[in-house]
């Protein structure tokens, strides 16, 4: 059995080039990130360093410095625009670690909705940060459990459940059990 926490790191070390290559493409100092993102210094210095690896929270509030989603962080490869099918192994993955989402599509600036097949591994989440952003969001579970918290509100959640909320309250997810969690989310408009 894994034993994977909540704060298990996001990704590998390649993270830390990639934000840099980025931050320096966009003509930011590591201070002018930090300042747009509400991050500290220290800590855009260590993830550029590999000495720290994010959780999806924390990464998604530094990348929110750009503006960038997580699909567009991780997406390699321009798409064409108005592509409707594709095959699992196109899938998109912009998460590593104890939590999987593999997206619909890489780069979604232009699309109204984002549909991702979601996995946590026992006993990770989303962090210790709460995620917060404009839209709304819904999944339904397929397997395992997932505690889900909106605002003051906690619910763990079996298969067949769900859930549908505004993305503008602060939420997190967590798998507390013992076997791993899959489930569909949807989030418009794509934020990830």
């Amino acid at each position: 059995m894994l034993n994977i926490r909540e704060d298990i790191p996001f990704m590998d070390n390649e993270i830390g080039l990639r934000l840099k290559n980025i931050r320096v493409r966009c003509k930011l100092s590591q201070r002018q990130l930090a300042r747009q993102s509400d991050v500290a210094n220290a800590t855009i210095s260590q993830i550029e360093a590999g000495k720290l690896n994010p959780t999806v929270s924390m990464l998604k509030k530094v990348l929110d410095g750009f503006p960038m989603s997580l699909g567009e962080f991780f997406g390699d490869k321009f798409e064409v625009r108005d592509r409707v099918f594709f095959r699992a192994e196109e899938l998109t993955e912009i998460a590593d670690g104890g939590v999987s989402y593999r997206q619909v599509g890489a780069n979604l600036s232009h699309r109204a909705i984002q549909l991702i097949q979601e996995c946590y591994q026992p006993r990770s989440g989303t962090g210790k940060h709460a995620i917060t952003h404009e839209g709304e969001e819904c999944g339904i579970i397929l397997r395992g459990r997932l505690e889900v918290t909106v605002g003051e509100q906690s619910q763990i959640l079996m298969k067949g459940d769900a859930y549908y909320f505004k993305s503008n309250q602060p939420h997190q997810f967590r798998n507390p059990g013992n076997e791993p969690c899959e489930l569909i989310s949807a989030c418009t408009p794509p934020t990830f």
